[in-house]
């Protein structure tokens, strides 16, 4: 994996990951240049399943070239995830099953081609969420008392 155009870092604050799996991504050309170009927004984007496909839902993708855009683009589109059929139904049997989520965490380019790495995971309790936030401040404290000494 090199290295990624655009991570979504609040995932993991948010969401236990269990597993991964990359999924390649269907674009339109002007889409991919934005893309490498570094224009995507990943807050609050989510991947969904409906019927045998994979749909990743809210990533904005603001428009190359405003003026050469095609007059009816919607850059928050839903666009289809590529997978096997495998991975598929193995992602609807334990999205089902263990009501976990599926998360994009990152988007990087790979031999030329775009992929997203989808994250399988189970949401964290807002208490869980308190330990880490505690965890954090208390080893940044104990930095800056080391530091200062």
């Amino acid at each position: 994996m090199s290295q990624p155009i655009s991570e979504n870092k609040k995932a993991y604050f948010n969401y236990e990951i269990l597993e991964t799996f990359e999924a390649g991504i269907e674009l339109k050309g002007y889409e991919v240049k934005a893309i490498r170009s570094g224009r995507i927004n990943m807050a609050g984007v989510f991947a969904t399943l409906k019927g045998e496909e994979v749909w990743l839902t809210n990533a904005d993708i603001p428009p190359y070239q405003p003026k050469n855009t095609p007059a009816g683009y919607d850059s928050k589109r839903p666009r289809k995830l590529l997978l096997n059929k495998k991975e598929i139904q193995y992602l609807i049997g334990k999205m089902h099953s263990d009501r976990l989520t599926l998360i994009p965490l990152k988007l990087y380019n790979k031999q030329s081609k775009i992929k997203v790495l989808l994250g399988l995971g189970r949401g964290k309790r807002q208490y869980e969420k308190r330990e880490i936030i505690k965890k954090r401040e208390a080893s940044r404290e104990i930095r800056r008392t080391l530091k200062t000494k």
